[in-house]
This record gives C-alpha cells, structure tokens and sequence, in this order.
C-alpha cells in the first residue's frame, strides 16, 4: 500500500503541534498504518481509496479535522488563468484527454520538492494504473509560454531534450534509449505517432506518459507550475487534477484554470465542483451498531471529516463532498467517514440477534476430495492471490487481452486485476522456486471471475483446478496420462479435441470436456511453450492442466 515519508517539523509547519508520542498514537485511528517512526520523520501507510492523502498537505488536512483543530469544507478558490491548450485530434487514438492547471506561489525549498515527486508516483499508481490510466506531469511555468498544444508528432519528429539529459532526443529514440522510456514504452510504442505537449514556440513541455522535458524541470527556486494530466479515462484524469491542486492549494497555492479546446468541445480545468449526496441517520446507526447518534451528532462528525453538512430533517443531511475525495461513490462512504470521527474503538460491540445453523458448504466437500486425489498423485498444493496483473496473466502467458475485472485503487502495481485462470500463479510459484529440487509438481483449487452483464453484479465466479509438473523430461504423454487419471478419480469421463491455446506449444496441447452426475468440466492441457517459460525465468520443461467445474 502507499507509504509517505514526512518529518514531525513538516507537520508543525502545516499548522499542527502535538507532540510526537501523541501523534504516533493518533494517527492510525484515522485509518492509516505507522511503517516505522525515528526521532525526526515518520512513515505513514494510507489505504489506496484515500489518494488526497497520498501527500504530508493531505495527511495535515484530514489529520486538522480530526482532532477538531479546523473542520468542515475547505473551499480552494480558482483564478481564470486566460491562457488555454488546444488538443489535436490524432490524440484520441493514443491519450484522448487531458486537464491542464497553472498554480502560482508554491514553495519547494528543503524536502517539498522530493515530497511532490514521491506524491505524483504515488498517484502515478494508485489512479493512473502505472502510468496506463493516467500520467500526471509538473513543470516550471516561467519557462514556457502559452497557448499550449497536446499533438500526435510523427516518430522521429520534435526532438527535445529529456528529463535528467544533455542532448536533443527524438521521440522513438526515447523510448528505446531513455531509461524511463524503455520502462513505459508498452503502453504508446504500438501507436503510428507519440503524444507531445508544446508551448506556442514547440517548446516540448512533456511527453506523455514516458517523460518530461528537461526544459520546464522543477528546482528548488521553482515558485510557478503547470500540471498536466493525460490519460484515457476522463474521470480519472480530472479527479488526479483536482487531487493535486487541492493539495497545493492547502498551502497557500494559486490555482488558475486553463481551458481545454478539443475540435467539439471546450472544457474548463480543474473543476472543483463539490459532489452533494445525502446520509440517513438510521442507516448511519444500524451499520455502525452500537450508536445511537442524532442528526446534529452526525453532522458535527461530517465537518469533522472535512465534508459540509446540512441537516434536512431528523433522519436525513446533505453532504457536500470536496472534489478531492474521490472515494466518495455510495452512502454507505460517508457513514465510513462518519464512524471514522466517531472513533472505531468507541464503538460498543453487539452481537447479531440472529440464529443460524452452520453446515457444510457442498463444494467444499468436492473441493476435499479433489484435495486428496491431488495429493495421492504426488502434488503440493499452493494457494495464490485472486488478484494479479495484467503482464503475468496474458502477456507472458502469450495470451489475448480480455475484458476482465479490474481493481479500481490497486494496493500494488502488480495486484491491478481479478484472475480468470489459475495457470500463471502457478507459473509465478515456479519461478519463485526455481531453486528447489526437481521434480516440482504442484497444484491450487481456487475462484476466478468473469465479466457478465446479465448478472446484477456484472461478474460470475466459477471454480477451478490447475496443476503444473516441472523437470527435464516433462512431456505431452505424461500430462495426458495426468489428466486422465485425475478425472478418472474424480468420476468424470475425458473427450479431447485439439487445442490453438497459444500459452502451449502448437500440436502438443488438447481441450479436454467431460461429464458426470454432478456437473461438467472444461478445460485444456499439455505441455508449456518455450516462450512462456522463458517469460516466467525457468530453465526446464512444464507441462499442466486447467479444468473449470460447471454445475448442471
């Protein structure tokens, strides 16, 4: 999860003064985690969902209202900047769009200039998918001058010099030269043309998402900025904007806006619009239990939460929600918020006034027997993650893209998505154990999830089986005979056909169906590609199985 660094020196300055012990104490009863702590600094790890305090004005903020030193809305106010940035429309195909911002009067002396660049990777990860969804891009303001430009430039076209460079670079020769842009040139190199953004002078402020330039780098005598942010979501690219701006405003920043001309429309950005939605008290103490609050009790807590709060009637209160909290989707966020200030731990626990009689699940039963069949056939069993990323699960495993589900605040850049096969965590256990002696044979019984628009949470889970065997003479026979055997036992009958599964070497892969009393299966075997072992680092031949149960 996102961890910040700041010094007790950095919070004093933002208007807080408590005493370090007292601090410790209560910062994790806003719901957060002390990593570590030493005399000067502190680190504090956030949840993903809560990114406005992914930065040390953030954590001031919410931290004010908590302890009721300064509640309620903080209204940032914005300045017409004049100054606007037209979008060429070749960048529709590659980042459609973007949000644009100037802030005047920010300070970055002593440590405030690491605090940003750590706050926009942060950001970079938690919203923007590591750079994919959104990428976010400071510069210096007094070194370029508008209208700006955010173009489609041909490969070889607009050279400039790079961040952290002393010569001119052409777009392609970043990405195979730069440092950053061989690490992100996956997600614009299949593209006939590269994003740029330009002042009226082609000057190159940035380009996104690989790299800034040199030309608008940040220094510690920096005092004007512009931020751009550019992605594929537009959600996501304002709610990243309104993020960093709010934060600089916190500290005294000017924000001014800047208008967006696409070649239809003309926006306005940032747009700090609050979010209104209304809570009711009822709702608010039957899922926090144990309270009996009122409404001026709950509306005191909001403020206290940063939110503006109007009471309606006895059972209900507006809510004015800054745009800065993007985590704000559904009533049930705002009475988090509310038990948040109300004190967690304050809350009297109560047992459910219900009666229950537990019994066994069915497919737990079948899921011990498939156990013990697994077992007797030699394999270890591991147990993954649900959630894994987009790279182990279809690049390396020379597999299409398909829609699947996604985490909206990924804890990590390699937890971004919920799995819909087994097979490349078992890959990445061998890769993890490729010290271990041979032969390694392993299984894992497990959940995965499908996109389905018919059910009324858009997602179906079904069960599955996947086994992978690894040593020097691992071959097609000896996974045939495996997946025989293992369904044999488990009382389903085996109809193969051929099989185009690319994760498989060509010819030497089947797709396996069967059926019994109890349901159907489906799925694949044979033995791993070449390519693919050598995507996950491995050194011998694997060979493996994936079946899917299907209730009748």
């Amino acid at each position: 999860m996102p961890v910040i660094t700041f010094k007790y020196q950095d919070l004093k300055d933002l208007g807080i003064n408590m005493e370090k012990n007292e601090l410790i104490d209560t910062l994790p009863m806003m719901s957060s985690d002390i990593e570590d702590f030493n005399d000067e600094e502190i680190k504090v790890e956030f949840f993903p969902n809560r990114p406005d305090n992914l930065s040390v004005e953030g954590v001031a903020r919410s931290f004010k209202g908590f302890i009721g030193q300064e509640v309620g809305f903080p209204d940032y106010k914005i300045e017409e900047s004049g100054e606007y940035v037209i979008v060429d429309k070749d960048v529709a195909a590659i980042r459609p769009y973007i949000g644009f911002a100037k802030i005047n009067n920010v300070d970055f002396s002593g440590d405030k200039l690491k605090y940003i660049m750590d706050f926009q990777e942060n950001l970079h990860w938690v919203i923007g998918r590591d750079r994919k969804k959104v990428a976010i891009g400071i510069h210096n303001a007094d070194a370029v001058n508008g209208p700006f430009k955010y173009i489609a430039t041909p490969k070889d076209a607009n050279a400039f010099v790079p961040l952290e460079k002393d010569i001119e670079m052409t777009p392609d020769e970043i990405l195979t030269e730069h440092e950053k842009g061989k690490d992100y040139a996956h997600l614009i190199r299949n593209f006939d043309k590269y994003p740029l953004i330009l002042d009226k002078n082609n000057n190159v402020l940035s380009m996104p998402p690989i790299i800034n330039g040199e030309l608008t780098k940040l220094k510690e005598d920096t005092h004007n900025i512009i931020v751009d942010v550019t992605g594929t979501d537009a959600k996501a690219v304002n709610q990243t904007l309104n993020i960093i701006c709010s934060s600089f405003a916190e500290v005294g920043g000017q924000i001014k806006s800047m208008e967006v001309k696409y070649e239809d429309k003309t926006l306005v950005t940032p747009d700090l619009t609050p979010q209104e939605m209304n809570v009711h008290v009822d709702t608010a103490n039957e899922l926090i239990g144990g309270t009996d609050l009122t409404a001026e009790d709950i509306r005191e807590l909001l403020l206290k939460a940063r939110f503006d709060a109007e009471i309606i009637s006895e059972n209900e209160i507006k809510t004015i929600i800054p745009s800065y909290r993007v985590d704000i989707l559904h009533e049930v966020d705002i009475i988090e918020n509310i038990a948040v200030q109300y004190h967690i731990n304050d809350v009297i626990a109560e047992l459910p006034d219900i009666n229950t009689v537990a019994y066994e699940n069915n497919w737990f039963k079948s899921e011990a027997t498939i156990r013990e069949v697994m077992i007797a056939m030699g394999f270890q069993e591991v147990m993954s993650l649900m959630l894994t990323n987009e790279e182990a699960h279809y690049k390396k495993m020379n597999q299409e893209e398909k829609p699947h589900v996604q985490v909206a605040r990924p804890i990590t850049i390699d937890r971004t998505m919920i799995r819909t096969s087994l097979i490349n965590s078992l890959m990445e256990f061998l890769e993890d154990n490729k010290h271990e002696d041979l032969p390694q044979k392993i299984f894992e019984i497990g959940d995965v999830l499908y996109l389905d628009e018919t059910k009324e949470n858009k997602t179906v889970s079904s069960k599955k089986l996947a086994a992978l065997v690894c040593h020097s003479t691992a071959n097609f026979s000896e996974i045939k005979s495996i997946m025989s055997s293992v369904l044999s036992n488990l009382g389903y009958t085996m109809d193969i056909s051929d099989s185009e599964n690319k994760t498989f070497i060509e010819g030497r892969a089947a797709d396996v169906v069967g059926e019994a009393q109890k349901g159907i299966i489906k799925g694949f075997f044979g033995e791993v590609s070449p390519e693919v072992i050598t995507n996950f680092t491995l050194d011998y031949p694997v060979i493996g199985f994936e079946i899917e149960f299907i209730n009748k």
